[in-house]
């Protein structure tokens, strides 16, 4: 897109009902082969803070390798292989050679167990799995005696056949790519699981030309010659592998991964300055992290940071832009359709709190259970489901797919309000509200009024049966100092959102934990906290 100064003439660059998507086409070339293979694509940070650089040409040879140890293996175009393991370059050149020969990459978290992953590996009849050392047992407990799925071994060691590397180097780092079609799947990707068991979103290699106008938009205008982009933002989730890996690569430019497991505030400063990184998703979450680090701000070459998943409160913003020296785009999308809102700061005023306004050329609205549109009223979000991001299918799930659509609208799932100047408010997933006194509540107000407070690092609220009021809203609540939970704090509390909210938003019940359940893609499950 071109860079312009307002909304209106942002959105109206893109018109996805007139884009010519080309008919053949697939990630994997588009992300290796049109750039310079001398050019610097991945740099990959130790634990011991030194470093490797890739160039494109490492990728394509590796990603080629790949593709042919899985072919020599059985595996075909259309095949799922699940992919296991964090950030690392063997991660990205195996999500590049399973598009390069036009089978389907299925990312899975390794924070799953056995039981999770054998779900997936049966709904998605998955034929192969390129897994970390770390988590091959649980695979291996997934997958049961006697299975025929192929399973190659990130770090299995020196003489083991399965392992990446020995897989690799026995094959010729040579191949022609599959020839694609745009509407072709290219990866499936399951839902956290908020409600029911997770299902299996299915996207297309056109996935990529309504994920590049959103990134645009939400990283200030990319792409910029120096441009460098790094995020804690697992590849297992839609958001790292979309909002990250894939348009960085799209464009042909670098990206940093740090090996080190685990969110360290101080390195995340420290690896953001060394390697002059100037373009970042980062969740509220982690960027609470570091506000409690009391780290010192300043020395970034930050042009824009990107943040997702909960909405971002005022005082956070606030704090973000002067910590990191740029402005803050909160966005909003799902596993379904990654990119449906989005803040575009140099264009359009942010409004800490919303989730931004239709990105380009998308159409969002608000309806009633009847379908009306609605405008500053609480009602169902919904997109236009004419939409590259779209995903194609729910795999295997004909009558979930059916229930996600109504007529040209994709359902969130989400409730939410559009105000009269187009920003979009989220209230809360459609099953976490509950009603209080003939009160419908929402849990995130409460919670980002409790996180609000100094001494709150984390909270959520569910509702909790009442005889006399039907439901009454509870807290879970993780301090900064886990040792200054007390029955003065509760009422502290209790008192702090009573002066802010509504007195029906008060939570009757507070208690203090050490951690809250969350999903893989560290949004909080409050189904975990009612079937407790």
């Amino acid at each position: 897109m071109k860079r312009v100064s307002s909304y209106e003439e942002m959105h109206a660059q893109i018109d996805h009902s007139t884009m010519q998507i080309p008919e053949h086409f697939n990630l994997g070339v588009a992300c290796v082969d049109e750039h310079d293979p001398e050019a610097r694509a991945m740099t990959t940070v130790n634990p011991d803070r030194t470093s490797q650089d890739y160039t494109f040409g490492d990728v394509k040879k590796m990603a080629n390798q790949v593709g042919n140890a899985l072919r020599s293996r059985g595996i075909g175009r259309g095949d799922v292989v699940a992919i296991i393991n964090p950030q690392s370059i063997e991660t990205a050149v195996s999500f590049m050679g399973i598009w390069r020969m036009g089978a389907i990459a299925l990312p899975i978290s390794q924070l799953f167990g056995p039981d999770a992953l054998q779900y997936r590996f049966e709904n998605s009849g998955a034929k192969a799995v390129i897994v970390t050392a770390k988590n091959e047992e649980a695979v291996r407990e997934a997958l049961g005696e006697g299975s025929d799925v192929v399973v190659i071994v990130i770090g299995a060691g020196e003489g083991r056949e399965d392992d990446f590397y020995a897989v690799l180097a026995a094959e010729s780092d040579e191949a022609a790519p599959v020839d694609t079609l745009a509407e072709d799947p290219a990866f499936l990707i399951y839902t956290s699981g908020t409600t029911g068991n997770p299902k299996g979103a299915l996207h297309a290699h056109r996935i990529v030309f309504g994920q590049i106008p959103m990134f645009e938009a939400a990283y200030d205008f990319y792409p910029e010659p120096d441009d460098v982009l790094w995020s804690v933002a697992d590849w297992a989730w839609i958001a790292g592998l979309m909002d990250i890996l894939v348009p960085a690569w799209f464009y042909g430019l670098p990206i940093i991964v740090d090996l080190q497991e685990g969110f360290d505030p101080e390195r995340a400063v420290w690896l953001c300055r060394e390697h002059k990184v100037t373009l970042s998703l980062l969740p509220a979450t982690a960027i609470r992290g570091i506000r409690s680090s009391g780290l010192e701000g300043g020395g970034f070459a930050f042009r824009a940071l990107a943040s997702g998943g909960e909405p971002f409160s005022a005082g956070l913003y606030q704090w973000t832009r002067d910590f990191f020296g740029c402005d803050v785009n909160d966005a909003y999308g799902q596993t379904e359709m990654n990119g449906l809102c989005c803040h575009s700061s140099k264009v359009y005023p942010s409004r800490p709190g919303s989730v931004g306004r239709a990105g380009p050329g998308n159409k969002v609205s608000v309806i009633d259970g009847e379908g009306n549109e609605l405008v500053d009223q609480v009602g169902e979000i919904v997109v236009d489901r004419n939409h590259p991001l779209v995903m194609i299918e729910y795999w295997r799930n004909p009558q979930a797919t059916k229930e996600k659509f109504h007529g040209d609208w994709l359902l969130t799932g989400d409730l939410g309000r559009i105000d009269e100047d187009g920003y979009v408010w989220f209230e809360s997933r459609k099953d976490d509200v509950f009603k209080t006194s003939g009160y419908r509540v929402g849990p995130t107000e409460i919670e980002n009024c409790l996180s609000a407070h100094d001494a709150v690092a984390l909270a959520a609220v569910i509702g909790v049966p009442d005889e006399k009021r039907g439901h009454v809203p509870k807290a879970f609540v993780v301090l900064r100092d886990q040792s200054a939970g007390s029955d003065e704090l509760v009422e502290e509390l209790r008192a702090y959102v009573r002066s802010r909210l509504a007195a029906h938003e008060v939570p009757r019940q507070i208690v203090f934990v050490e951690d809250l359940p969350r999903t893989v893609t560290g949004k909080i499950m409050r189904r975990a906290l009612r079937d407790d």
